[in-house]
């Protein structure tokens, strides 16, 4: 179990000031200059060997990504956007970062813009998080006030500027390139890579997009030593991770935690527990609704990291836990997922548009029993057909949740159908 003197967010419940001053008394801002004084290599190296890997769900390593942006700055300026656009249902986390450590974010805009060579970050921020966003808004206004942020940034005479953008809370926009467009000022959707956005990102210029946690924490990675934040976790899946818990628990929360705990372990010791006890657990989505569920007897001793999910066919992604106990109907359950991503998809893609609207009209009908037995096996395989076939995750973001379903507990799915026919048969004899 994590101590309290290795949390990195030692704010996240809002208990104590969210300000510039308070932030300084927990130890942000600290000898800023100094890092900035020992260059963009040094630190792009250091935060290769944290091992940290982004925070938004798809788990790219940090250090390597940053070290993407060309050496040297030509006629095209650097750009760092930060994605504060958290739509994934199941995950809150960036939220309280916003809300109540904000200046870990700006302070790691600065660190991350120079170790790049950006001059200007763009905080995307969702468009629902009003009060999020002036709680951001207010952070910059601090910073710039006490000249930590301006044309001599901390005094490192790195000239750095921080912009807070909100969306209009469409969830494509969460996909970097999407983003990206929308920043732009044009419909959100996303782009074909290649051109990665390290060479031709924001108006066409070199630009790297991090989420918010994973540029909140490199401050603190880099004042204490890759060593440190390395110590956490397993190989390949190293440091502190904000999770979420939400659904069918005791307590939901949001918890600071070493990579790699036990599923169990983090469910019992800060969600109190799974309604009514252990035993009535179902299913449990672990990363964000866009990853497959677990049934409990896997639940019972997974890890929560990248290797041991994928292992099991699901992911981290956001590491936002949807409990799920034995009162629920995963069916129905799923089906609500279908809907969010047939009505989230932007339609640029056609296995999308058609494909997400498709998969939630049988899904509703299985959830009623309406279905035939063979119409499992079709839904799975055009759950295939989606994933992988558009431009960017979304599809695939849609189809595996359905996957999980027919994985796990298509014998659920046929009892429903079975048992309908039956009643219908009885009423009609």
């Amino acid at each position: 179990m994590l101590q309290d003197k290795d949390r990195i967010f030692t704010n996240l419940y809002g208990l104590h000031d969210a300000g510039l001053a308070g932030a300084r008394a927990r130890g942000d801002w600290d000898g800023t200059k100094g890092i900035i004084e020992k260059g963009r290599e040094w630190i792009v190296e250091e935060m290769k060997s944290s091992g940290l890997r982004g925070r938004g769900g798809a788990g790219f390593p940090s250090g390597l990504k940053w070290s993407f942006m060309p050496k040297e700055i030509g006629d095209r300026p650097h750009y760092l956007v930060v994605n504060a656009d958290e739509s994934e249902p199941g995950t809150c986390k960036d939220r309280d970062i916003l809300r109540h450590d904000p200046h870990k974010l700006v302070e790691g805009c600065l660190i991350a813009g120079f170790a790049m060579g950006a001059h200007a970050a763009y905080v995307y921020v969702r468009g629902e998080f009003y009060n999020e966003a002036a709680a951001l808004q207010r952070a910059v206004d601090e910073a710039y006030e006490a000249k930590l942020l301006g044309p001599d940034a901390c005094g490192s005479g790195w000239a750095f500027d921080v912009y807070v953008h909100r969306g209009a809370g469409a969830y494509i926009c969460g996909e970097e390139t999407a983003l990206l467009e929308s920043l732009e000022g044009k419909k959100g959707q996303p782009r074909l890579k290649p051109p990665f956005p390290a060479m031709s990102g924001l108006y066409g210029c070199p630009t790297t997009v991090n989420n918010v946690e994973t540029i909140a924490v490199a401050p603190t990675i880099l004042r204490r030593g890759a060593t440190w934040f390395s110590g956490f976790g397993r190989e390949n899946n190293r440091g502190t991770k904000v999770f979420c818990i939400s659904g069918h628990v005791n307590n939901p929360c949001n918890v600071e935690e070493a990579m790699s705990i036990p599923m169990r372990e983090l469910i019992e010791k800060h969600a109190g527990g799974i309604r009514g006890g252990w035993d009535n657990l179902l299913a449990v989505i672990p990363g964000g609704s866009s990853t497959p569920m677990l049934p409990k007897n896997i639940c019972d001793d997974v890890l929560m990291d990248f290797d041991a999910l994928k292992e099991h066919r699901t992911g981290l992604g956001t590491a936002g836990l949807i409990v799920m106990d034995k009162s629920t109907d995963v069916i129905k359950a799923i089906a609500r997922l279908a809907y969010f991503y047939k009505h989230e998809s932007c339609g640029q893609c056609t296995p999308c548009r058609e494909g997400t609207g498709w998969m939630w009209r049988v899904l509703e009908r299985m959830a009623r029993g309406e279905a035939e037995i063979a119409e499992i096996d079709m839904l799975l395989e055009v759950s295939h057909q989606i994933e992988g076939h558009t431009i960017c995750a979304l599809g695939d973001g849609a189809a595996w949740p359905v996957q999980g379903l027919i994985r796990h507990f298509r014998d659920v799915i046929e009892a429903r159908i079975v048992g309908r026919k039956s009643v219908a048969v009885a009423a009609a004899e």
